[in-house]
């Protein structure tokens, strides 16, 4: 098994083609009572790092301030392999997992850069628009700093 994780690594170019492309991605935190506490989010990868915004408030924050240790794993759409056997039949997939440290974004500028990152990727139409003064004050954005990367694949 070792062996075909070698073989079947994304390269850099489709690592950064999924990431741009893919829609949603798990977010993985550890809760107060020390289980794994996974959530979809939308997200965009910028500068070498994956931003994600939601309301200032709620147990990802929360689970992220008493342990900034996350994952972060992205999924392409699939299909599957139909083979003439059960055991034979599987999924041809792309996926990246991230491990990092999350931090909640503090510099205004910082926030606006990846607030309109979000729109251009989720809401193109939007795109220029300014965002409501309240809302942004509700509004928490989070960051997290690789430090592994990985891609594989399956086809």
């Amino acid at each position: 098994m070792q062996e075909r994780m070698r073989t079947h690594r994304l390269t850099e170019a489709q690592i950064a083609k999924l990431l741009g492309e893919a829609q949603i991605g798990q977010l993985g935190t550890i809760g107060p009572n020390g289980y794994p506490y996974v959530i979809p989010v939308h997200y965009v990868y910028l500068d070498g790092a994956f931003y994600f915004h939601g309301l200032d408030k709620g147990q990802k924050l929360d689970n992220i301030e008493k342990n900034p240790n996350v994952c972060f794993q992205v999924t392409s759409d699939f299909s599957y392999l139909h083979a003439d056997t059960p055991c034979d039949t599987n999924t041809a997939y792309q996926s990246v997992v991230c491990l990092g440290k999350a931090f909640v974004v503090t510099d205004d500028a910082l926030k606006l850069k990846i607030l309109r990152a979000v729109v251009d990727k989720y809401a193109p139409r939007h795109n220029g628009k300014p965002f409501p003064e309240a809302m942004l004050e509700v509004t928490a954005t989070v960051g997290i700093t690789v430090e592994e990367l990985h891609g594989k694949y399956f086809s």
